[in-house]
């Protein structure tokens, strides 16, 4: 029998590595390895994990695909929120709203230029 591997599509098939919760992934900092989703035709897509934004009670992901994508530049970046099913398992959805997925990057570039902020202060 497959595990369910949280991808957020109602499907099933095989992995060779046991499941982990998605958020968990995400918030291991000693986490490097790509992030693998799969699309609607059950496609594996890997991604590199640019940054956690939480966000008005929500938690966002800010992902950089790895594989080429159709319709996503080489330099681009999607975001996407955490959705949980009824047993309570976390999955990744991409964020549609445009307006909060900006509101997302706002954020994550306001954190950079804080923590650009700060490690100057440190350097003097």
């Amino acid at each position: 029998m497959a595990k369910e591997c949280n991808c957020g599509h109602d499907h099933e098939h095989a992995h060779k590595e046991e499941v982990v919760d998605i958020v968990d992934l995400l918030l291991d900092e000693n986490n490097d390895e790509p992030i693998s989703l799969f699309d609607e035709n059950d496609k594996e897509i890997k991604f590199e994990q640019v940054a956690v934004i939480p966000e008005s009670e929500r938690i966002y992901a800010i992902l950089k695909p790895i594989d080429e994508m159709e319709g996503v530049a080489d330099d681009e970046a999607i975001v996407f929120v955490v959705e949980y099913d009824e047993d309570g398992n976390s999955y990744l959805v991409v964020e549609t709203n445009e307006e909060i997925a900006i509101k997302v990057f706002d954020k994550y570039y306001q954190l950079l230029d804080e923590a650009e902020g700060k490690a100057k202060k440190e350097d003097k």
